[in-house]
């Protein structure tokens, strides 16, 4: 039985939110084939609630770089940041002139002014709906466990000084970072389910297509990077499949005879 690790954006579905049928009919094949079909993602659960992705039918979810697992709807692994190291970074990053999202398994925090002319902020608002919340009406009592921050125009090295004693960085571009707990990854996700599960992690997959997928390369026995992914993925990955719009993750199950 191998365990398949799946990321979600320009993976498993397109900055639309599309999911391609090739992908829906890969990933049952691959549970009716006697292996498991998990999430692993940089979101947090609280940003993981679309039906047509949780219809699927995943064995499970690991979502904020790690930070929680929740394996045939159970919660198996959970880590929230502290009050202090919440406020601590917050009040950090916002002094260097970031823009945060505070992302929790139940609610995503964000400031409408600090989002309302930026185009992918308001699809995020959009998207959560309900899920959303204030940064700044709801100071010192957010339940998260990571931050994401649009640090456009600002001086980010004398922010990861400040911070790097209990986080770590993962940038994306030279506007948006993500700031997770130190020791934290989808690859710690990967090691902690195998750990609970008692499996052997040479018997995982990773599929990803972003330079924050590489930390699950690095863990998972074999890695797969989507074709339409990020260079940095391409380069560190065992197997390039096809591009997402070109039954990439079909092709890849397939190439390795899980389907």
């Amino acid at each position: 039985m191998k365990l398949v690790f799946f990321d979600i954006d320009g993976t498993l579905w397109d900055f639309r939110s599309i999911i391609p049928d090739s992908t829906i009919e890969a990933i049952k094949k691959l549970q009716e084939g006697g292996h498991m079909a998990f999430i692993n993602t940089g979101r947090t659960r609280g940003y993981v609630t679309n039906k047509k992705l949780l219809d699927i039918g995943f064995d499970g979810i690991i979502s904020g770089c790690g930070t929680r697992i929740e394996l045939h709807g159970n919660i198996v692994y959970d880590y929230l940041l502290t009050k202090e190291q919440a406020v601590r970074a917050v009040e950090t990053v916002r002094r260097y002139g970031f823009r945060p999202i505070l992302e929790g398994p139940e609610h995503l925090y964000m400031d409408y002014e600090d989002f309302k002319d930026d185009t992918y902020g308001r699809k995020v608002m959009r998207d959560l709906g309900d899920n959303r919340r204030s940064v700044t009406d709801n100071f010192g009592q957010w339940k998260i466990s990571k931050l994401s921050c649009d640090t456009m125009d600002c001086e980010r090295e004398g922010c990861f000084r400040e911070l790097q004693d209990e986080f770590d960085f993962i940038p994306h571009n030279s506007n948006v970072v993500e700031i997770i707990p130190k020791g934290f990854g989808k690859g710690r996700g990967i090691k902690t389910l195998c750990e609970i599960l008692k499996l052997d992690v040479a018997d995982t997959i990773a599929i990803g297509d972003g330079a924050n997928d590489i930390d699950m390369f690095e863990a998972a026995g074999f890695s797969v990077a989507m074709g339409s992914g990020a260079q940095q993925a391409i380069e560190r990955a065992d197997y390039v499949t096809s591009g997402l719009k070109e039954d990439g993750i079909y092709r890849a199950l397939e190439h390795l005879g899980l389907i």
